[in-house]
């Protein structure tokens, strides 16, 4: 019983130390390869990923100006698959209300995004993490 006790109070403290999902916080746009095209940055501005533990807001940042939302929804998990749904966007959006599957993986600071639009495009993502 004493022994059960210990194992239940060891699990409820490592648990407290799992910080939710592990795309939370804030990540830089770095391209990425569209259809097979190789897509660099944009230049001029900065596109940022906020994530929570459950939502995603996407912003322009160029300098002088407040950073503008273009994209927002939720997004859940299941080992190395993101699925993403967008529930407001500042453009047309083909993707609104729709749930995108990625596969994504993080290694050091880095982020990748693999999957296939219900357009038919195939898209591979590169972020970066900010401190």
């Amino acid at each position: 019983m004493r022994q059960t006790l210990i194992a239940v109070i060891l699990v409820i403290i490592a648990s407290s130390f799992i910080d939710g999902s592990p795309l939370k916080g804030t990540w830089q746009y770095l391209g990425g390869v569209y259809n097979g095209k190789q897509e660099a940055p944009p230049e001029g501005y900065t596109l940022q990923r906020k994530y929570d533990d459950m939502h995603f807001s996407s912003f322009v940042l160029e300098k002088g100006s407040k950073p503008e939302r273009y994209e927002t929804g939720d997004y859940s998990l299941k080992g190395d698959t993101c699925v993403e749904v967008q529930s407001f966007s500042s453009q047309p959006s083909k993707l609104k209300n729709i749930a995108v599957r990625y596969i994504f993986s993080i290694r050091h600071d880095s982020l990748i995004f693999k999957g296939t639009l219900p357009t038919g495009m195939v898209v591979e993502e590169y972020w970066k993490r900010k401190k």
